[in-house]
């Protein structure tokens, strides 16, 4: 079980880059084309991009973590 949640958590992340590292400079050329029409449609689009970031965030923080917590596991259970 332990190993899915891994891959999944890795998969989810991998897809959610996707579409965030897509998002982020068409936002950054709408931002700064200084067209107010197009700042009312950028607005959803900024909901969208904090939520990707913040998935993209809690999934990074766990993929990073990973390997130490393992390893802290692992010790603990050689000392017992």
């Amino acid at each position: 079980m332990k190993k899915s949640l891994n891959q999944w958590f890795r998969q989810f992340h991998r897809w959610m880059a996707v579409p965030t590292a897509i998002m982020i400079p068409i936002a950054i050329v709408i931002k700064f084309s200084g067209n107010p029409s197009w700042e009312a449609i950028l607005k959803p689009y900024e909901m969208v991009q904090s939520v990707l970031m913040l998935a993209l965030a809690i999934t990074g923080s766990y993929l990073y973590l990973l390997p130490y917590l393992t390893k802290w596991k692992r010790q603990k259970a050689q000392a017992t």
